[in-house]
C-alpha cells in the first residue's frame, strides 16, 4: 500500500512539472495583407499591369486606324473587285484575332507570375510563423481570418498578429 502512494506521489509531481501547452494566434488575413513584401509585390505587378494596358491600348489604336484604312479600301475595292475585298476585311479580322489572342497570352502570363509571387509570400509567411513558434516555445499558432475563422475567441494577451507582422517586416527589411 504504501508503494502506491509513492507512486501515485510521484506521477502526481510529474505531472504539475509538464508545462502547459503555449498556444497564440494570428489573424492570416491582417499578417498576409500588412506584410511589407507583399505590399512591394502588388506595387511593382500593378506598375507591369499598367505598362501592359497602355501597350494594349497602343496597339488597339494602331491595329483601328489600319482597320479603318482596310475598310476604307475594302469599300473602294468592292466596286471592282468583291473577291479581293472580301480578302482584304477577311485579312483584318484574322490580325484582329490573333491581337486578341496575343493580349490574352500576355495578360494570363502576368496573373500566373503574380500568383506565383503571391504564392510565395504566404509560403514565406507560414514558414517565419512556424519558426517563430519553435524560437518562442508554442505549442500552437492557430491563424484565423473573417472568412474562415478557426479561432472562435482568444484572450487578447495570446493574439500574436501584430507581434509576428512586426517581425516578419523587420525580417524582411533586412534582406532588401
Amino acid at each position: 500500500m504504501k508503494n502506491i502512494i509513492y507512486v501515485a506521489l510521484a506521477m502526481l509531481v510529474l505531472a504539475s512539472c509538464e508545462k502547459p501547452n503555449k498556444i497564440g494566434f494570428i489573424d492570416n488575413g491582417t499578417v498576409i495583407n500588412d506584410f511589407q513584401e507583399k505590399k512591394d509585390l502588388e506595387t511593382r505587378f500593378q506598375a507591369k499591369e499598367e505598362a501592359f494596358r497602355k501597350r494594349a491600348d497602343s496597339i488597339g489604336q494602331a491595329f483601328q486606324a489600319e482597320a479603318q484604312k482596310g475598310q476604307a479600301e475594302a469599300q473602294r475595292l468592292a466596286r471592282s473587285n468583291r473577291k479581293k475585298a472580301e480578302e482584304l476585311m477577311g485579312g483584318l479580322q484574322q490580325k484582329q484575332q490573333q491581337l486578341q489572342q496575343q493580349m490574352q497570352f500576355e495578360q494570363q502570363q502576368l496573373t500566373q507570375a503574380f500568383q506565383s509571387e503571391i504564392d510565395s509570400v504566404i509560403v514565406k509567411v507560414k514558414d517565419f510563423v512556424s519558426d517563430y513558434g519553435k524560437a518562442n516555445g508554442y505549442n500552437y499558432i492557430l491563424g484565423t481570418s473573417d472568412a474562415a475563422a478557426t479561432v472562435m475567441y482568444g484572450a487578447e494577451q495570446s493574439d500574436l498578429t501584430q507581434t509576428i507582422l512586426d517581425a516578419l517586416n523587420a525580417e524582411y527589411n533586412k534582406e532588401k
